[in-house]
Parts: structure tokens; sequence; C-alpha cells
């Protein structure tokens, strides 16, 4: 998985239990793209003291992960859903019983809305 994307889920799962420092700058670099030359300037402390806020707040939030696996398994739900959706479209093509078709969209819409909740 990307670093980047890999950084956002970890902060959306487990962002809440940093401080609202760690939360301030890890936001910063994560979700607005800031560079640590510009977060260190609007925060007042050096470009290490923000290399080694990031390193400090990704070792907390894997150890998060790695103890409670909610982005691991966030991740397979999603994929399988996918893997469903996928299903769902091929037997839409090959399908001419109607009440099977109704079954089918009804799927569809309930595994649409399981990954909007994501």
């Amino acid at each position: 998985m990307e670093k980047i994307v890999r950084q956002s889920l970890l902060y959306d799962f487990y962002g809440e239990l940093l401080t609202e420092h760690q939360k301030s700058i890890y936001e910063d670099i994560v979700m607005n793209d800031l560079s640590y030359s510009e977060i260190a300037r609007l925060n007042g402390i050096s470009r290490q003291g923000v290399y080694d806020m990031i390193k400090r707040c990704d070792k907390i939030l894997e150890g998060y992960e790695s103890k409670l696996k909610l982005v691991e398994k966030f991740v397979n739900a999603r994929n399988k859903i996918a893997d469903i959706q996928e299903s769902i479209e091929v037997l839409k093509t090959k399908n001419q019983d109607e009440q099977l078709g109704s079954m089918i969209i009804d799927i569809e819409e309930k595994t649409s809305k399981i990954l909007e909740d994501f």
C-alpha cells in the first residue's frame, strides 16, 4: 500500500488517540501536504522536530494497528465487497430470469451501501 494512503488510513482509524499537538502536525503532513519546513515555521519548531514528531506518530499509529488490525480488516472487507460487486456485474450480463435480476440488484444496492459507510 502506498505510504501516504496507509498513513491516511491509520490516521482515520487511530488519529484521535494522538495528542492535539501530534494530530495537528500529522494532519499538516498527511492531509494538508505541507512540507516539514512549512510546518516548522507555522509551529515555531525545527524541521528536525517536525521530522521526529512524524516518525514518532507513525510508530504510535503502526503500534495500534499491529494490536487492533482495524485498517487490515477494513481493507480486506472493502476488497471482498469489490469482488462481490464484480461477480454481480457478471451475473447481470448473463441473467435472463426477472426474479433473479431483482435479487441481484438488491444485493448490489446493499453492497454499495456498505462501501459508502467505509
